[in-house]
């Protein structure tokens, strides 16, 4: 009981920390991005967006008053000591980082709409599990999915003979009409696979990649560059109100797929891109590589 209290309690320091401060990698990218900007209005609104992060941090507040609906993304080694207690410590730390964080209520039942109050409902907090093999250590990467970066999510079963060139059609015009929904400057994560439910949840893992790494495959990095030089001529800047950039990333994730079909999805995060990645040995000793500056 002793151990899955200290796994519960770091995992709630971890949630508000993820919540009220932005991963090292994303602050990095902002910064870079408004001192690449000379218009007066793009100017004052990453102003705007500098003095909201400096007041999180000050007020131990998160960052966003949607502090979205949380999902976890886990690499459990198969020789974790606690891998049976995992989901319940996880359900445990939602709750109680909704009350000390705090967090907002999120979270609405399907068909009663009635809000939990808690954060935690059906299948919330959203856990998606992969296992590793001979390894007794624990990584999670936890996503904060709030509902305006979540309205531009998209997937779709492309005819394979509209190729990649299809993917990126299907990409820009989804951002052109629903970018500026999403409080840019975004996240753009673009899935490959064969059906639409595996693109999807691709592009939610792409997501999840820091900033600045690109693709292991040449050519993906290729399209994921490319992409990116496109969708900042847009010049959708921040918060949509126009500037020189409008993507802080394009990152892309794939899978082999059919050859009948080509699945596309699309995930988008704003520029409070608010995720964290965490490693936990199986002495519940723990770093949190996303937030070193924090």
């Amino acid at each position: 009981m002793e151990a899955k209290a200290k796994l519960k309690n770091t995992l709630v320091k971890f949630i508000s920390q993820v919540a009220i401060y932005l991963p090292d990698d994303v602050y990095a990218r902002l910064k870079e991005m408004a001192e690449a900007e000379d218009g007066r209005i793009a100017s004052e609104l990453y102003g705007c967006i500098f003095d909201n992060l400096e007041k999180a941090k000050t007020l131990k507040r998160p960052i966003c008053q949607d502090t979205g609906v949380l999902q976890f993304f886990i690499k459990a080694g198969t020789k974790f000591p606690y891998l049976d207690e995992l989901e319940d410590v996880i359900i445990e730390a939602t709750e109680e980082a909704t009350q000390s964080t705090p967090l907002r209520h999120n979270v609405v039942e399907c068909f009663s709409e009635k809000n939990t109050g808690t954060n935690v409902g059906t299948r919330a907090p959203f856990i998606e599990w992969e296992i590793i093999p001979n390894s007794d250590e624990l990584h999670i990467d936890l996503y904060l999915a709030g509902g305006g970066c979540s309205l531009p999510g998209r997937s779709k079963v492309l005819m394979p003979l509209e190729g990649y060139e299809g993917i990126v059609k299907y990409v820009f015009d989804t951002i052109v009409e629903w970018g500026i929904n999403a409080c840019p400057p975004l996240v753009v994560g673009v899935g490959i696979g064969t059906c639409a439910a595996t693109a999807a949840l691709l592009s939610k893992k792409a997501l999840l990649r820091p900033i600045g790494i690109p693709n292991a495959n040449p050519k993906a990095a290729d399209m994921e560059r490319r992409m990116k030089e496109g969708l900042d001529k847009i010049g959708i800047g921040p918060l949509g109100l126009t500037g020189k950039q409008s993507v802080l990333s394009v990152n892309i994730e794939y899978a082999a797929h059919h050859p009948a079909t080509l699945g596309v999805g699309l995930t988008v995060g704003c520029w409070a891109t608010r995720r964290g990645a965490i490693d936990i040995k199986s002495d519940l000793s723990y770093t949190v590589s996303s937030h070193r500056e924090a």
